[in-house]
């Protein structure tokens, strides 16, 4: 099985304020991780900038414009009180959705299986209009909407464990019917949303929060009793992973307690839904993960189950 692996060294120089867990080693231990020796047959490519008409896909005019304007020569400037632009922040987003763009273009046209892109600022926290929660544009919303509008396939699916809700994808998705948007996380957590009864406008949106310390049993059967039947009958031609890995046990910033072999088990899980639907079509990219092992390991095992391995 051909796996895509998407990066870009200027993701490094996004810079954030000391002590801020989302900072450049998360990639740096990500790429240590891929340069394994098991993982000599992931092709690779460098993450393109993308446009700015493929970004308002998802966000406002204003919202592109606003954050163009704002990106600082020297030192920080904040947009929130957790979330930094630097001088290397505006060129680190764009390559984000640029990344997740080519590895679309690449599943979609047949050149790779699969394509798992590591770059930074995450994106399922930023919403329509606004920056939040480390994240500026929706990396993974910008895919699945790409896809369609490029190729157009006629239902995709983005599918999210971080541990984290993904806000910004939801109200990206919230009254289109032609995406469905799934999600586990921790509740209560940041950022708040997230809740069972949070739907869509065309029951389009399926959320199974789990509660701290719930770990691998109730991660699994949320998936297994909600998720995957749900998104089976949805029957995407496409599925987008927001892949985040703070729901490790490891992670500083939440309890959910998952393993590292969890990851893997979900991974597979999502690959056979895209064998029925979508041809095996996955595109995966970064969200959150911020204990440096517990990345690492997350990441080889959610890698090495795309490569099927």
């Amino acid at each position: 099985m051909t796996t895509l692996f998407i990066n870009h060294p200027a993701c490094l120089e996004h810079d954030t304020p000391y002590g801020h867990p989302e900072r450049a080693d998360r990639l740096r231990a990500v790429n240590q991780g891929l340069a394994e020796a098991r993982f000599s047959a992931l092709q690779r490519s460098e993450a393109p900038e993308a446009d700015l008409d493929t970004i308002a896909l998802c966000h406002t005019d204003h919202h592109i414009v606003e954050l163009r304007q704002m990106s600082p020569q020297t030192g920080l400037i904040f947009v929130d009180s957790d979330t930094s632009m630097s001088p290397g922040t505006w060129e680190a987003a764009l390559r984000s959705v640029g990344g997740a763009v080519a590895a679309t273009d690449a599943v979609m046209t047949g050149q790779v299986h699969n394509a798992f892109v590591a770059t930074r600022p995450p994106g399922h926290h930023a919403e329509i209009g606004k920056p939040m929660g480390f994240c500026f544009f929706g990396n993974a919303a910008i895919a699945a909407r790409y896809a369609q509008r490029k190729y157009g396939i006629g239902r995709a699916a983005v599918v999210d464990f971080d541990v984290h809700h993904g806000n910004g994808t939801q109200e990206i998705f919230w009254g289109d019917k032609t995406v469905m948007y799934c999600s586990t996380h921790q509740m209560p957590l940041f950022p708040g949303t997230g809740a069972v009864g949070e739907r869509g406008e065309h029951d389009n949106i399926v959320n199974a929060p789990l509660q701290s310390e719930d770990g691998t049993a109730k991660f699994r059967a949320a998936f297994d009793d909600l998720i995957l039947p749900r998104l089976t009958a949805f029957a995407p031609e496409l599925i987008v992973i927001s892949a985040g890995f703070d729901a490790h046990c490891r992670d500083p910033l939440a309890s959910l307690n998952l393993q590292t072999e969890d990851f893997a088990w979900v991974t597979q899980k999502l690959m056979d839904v895209a064998d029925l639907s979508a041809g095996g079509r996955i595109v995966s990219v970064l969200e959150g993960g911020y204990d440096l092992q517990g990345l690492r390991e997350s990441v080889n095992a959610h890698v090495g189950a795309l490569m099927g391995s």
